[in-house]
């Protein structure tokens, strides 16, 4: 099995082209906070498996609710 790996850059440009052009809902699983800050119009945070935060993007972004998420940007801001 060959892995190719593609700069996330690349990655990014592929997801706007394909949601502009298609129309389709586009579903992303990714730890990558800020391809998922510029990508998505709403964002699913999930601890043990649940979704424990279904917002806006923006507002998850600007102001996460929950204290595992609160813990994950205090992580990824430093």
């Amino acid at each position: 099995m060959m892995v190719r790996l593609v700069p996330l850059g690349h990655l990014y440009k592929i997801a706007m082209d394909l949601q502009n052009s298609s129309g389709h809902t586009m579903l992303c699983v990714t730890h990558e906070m800020g391809f998922a800050r510029k990508v998505a119009e709403r964002v699913r945070f999930l601890e043990g498996g649940k979704i424990v935060e279904d917002r806006p993007s923006a507002q998850f972004f600007d102001a996460p609710r929950g204290a595992r998420a609160k813990a994950f940007f205090s992580l990824i801001r430093h």
